[in-house]
């Protein structure tokens, strides 16, 4: 048994200024002291050359939220460039490191995705550090992902006790690269609090191309390097959406081991997992058909099954964007247009205590969308 204790709004976009009016890619990052920063783009649109990031912090659990005053510079070795993500992990009490993806913007005309090579604006992955909570951060460092390029970054960082975690991308293929796609998930791990990094770990990759794992997201499931994997799942022969994927795996001395990867029944798109106290695992899923939802799902067999009948919809939409596209006979290119025009989803999940979590999302409509949260109590 499940009920949301109370609703919040993180950051009201109808507050901030036309450059500021969209905000998505939503984080939330708990902290040792009991605050909860949630991180989110703003720009002026979706995937906007002008997209920076912005932090809130909550002292109560969720209930209310001020926006932390550090800014983020998006020019990096003197090239102009947007932002976007704003994964957050605490190494050490008060040090966090924030992980973040740079897009080349030196040519503000470009969009993100060329519809004719299917390539990216050239990336990079960075990350600053805060020895304050938050409060302040350092300049910008870069996570070396060798031989891999349309590199971004897929969700929250996994960390393990004692100290190790891991950073979760994807790679793809740059703007002006005429060869064939090839998507990828991967992650980075570190052991001494991001002081360096592995080689790139492959986390899921189809050998045929056609298949992609998109927008992976993570959570530990055990003391010793044990991870849950869930992705939106796209393919590309059949042009349509298949249903959520699901997989486990373990990082034991930088190597990593992965088992199958399996279909769910979950319909939707990206999808968040979460370990709950009592070892069941938790999944918000967004879920763009009609009705459009944002939707709790629960697993208590390690993610095997996720019966329809234990989930919770904590939102519904009204979709407002000029979208083109459905689940179904997908014009690839105009997929990608239509992802700069959908008005909600980037779930994010944290767990508060023994039974009680934070889930958190965009929502609005094309002319302002604004980060939600709701703080939910469950049951065994």
């Amino acid at each position: 048994m499940s009920r949301i204790q109370h609703r919040a709004i993180v950051s009201n976009t109808a507050d901030r200024s036309a450059h500021e009016r969209i905000a998505y890619f939503t984080s939330l990052s708990r902290l040792q002291s009991g605050d909860v920063l949630c991180g989110y783009f703003v720009g002026s649109g979706k995937h906007s050359p002008d997209g920076t990031l912005r932090l809130s912090r909550s002292t109560d659990e969720g209930r209310t939220w001020s926006d932390v005053k550090a800014r983020f510079s998006s020019t990096v070795d003197a090239t102009p460039g947007s932002l976007a993500g704003a994964e957050i992990v605490e190494t050490e009490p008060r040090r966090l490191l924030l992980f973040t993806t740079w897009f080349d913007r030196s040519n503000p005309d470009r969009p993100l995705f060329n519809p004719e090579t299917e390539g990216i604006l050239r990336s990079k992955q960075l990350y600053a550090v805060s020895t304050d909570g938050g409060e302040s951060w350092s300049d910008w460092s870069t996570v070396p992902t060798p031989g891999l390029s349309g590199c971004a970054t897929t969700g929250p960082i996994v960390s393990w006790p004692d100290g190790p975690f891991a950073y979760a991308f994807e790679s793809f293929k740059e703007y002006d690269d005429p060869a064939p796609p090839k998507h990828a998930a991967w992650i980075v791990t570190s052991v001494d609090g991001g002081r360096s990094f592995s080689a790139p770990l492959l986390i899921a990759q189809d050998p045929e191309h056609q298949i992609y794992y998109w927008d992976q997201r993570l959570c530990r499931t055990s003391d010793d390097g044990g991870f849950a994997a869930m992705f939106w799942t796209h393919d590309r022969a059949q042009q349509k959406d298949l249903r959520v994927h699901f997989a486990t795996g373990r990082v034991r001395d930088a190597q990593i081991e992965m088992g199958p990867i399996n279909e769910t029944p979950i319909q939707g798109q990206i999808a968040a997992p979460c370990l709950l106290a009592d070892g069941r695992l938790a999944a918000f899923v967004v879920d763009r058909n009609r009705p459009a939802t944002m939707k709790l799902w629960v697993s208590a067999d390690g993610g095997a099954n996720w019966p329809e009948e234990d989930s919770m919809v904590i939102y519904e939409h009204e979709e407002r964007g000029a979208v083109t596209q459905g689940t179904d006979d997908v014009d690839f290119a105009q997929y990608w247009e239509d992802m700069g025009k959908w008005t909600f989803g980037h779930p994010a999940v944290c767990r508060l205590g023994e039974n009680r979590l934070l889930l958190a999302w965009y929502a609005g409509t094309p002319e302002g969308t604004s980060i939600h949260a709701a703080h939910l109590c469950y049951s065994e």
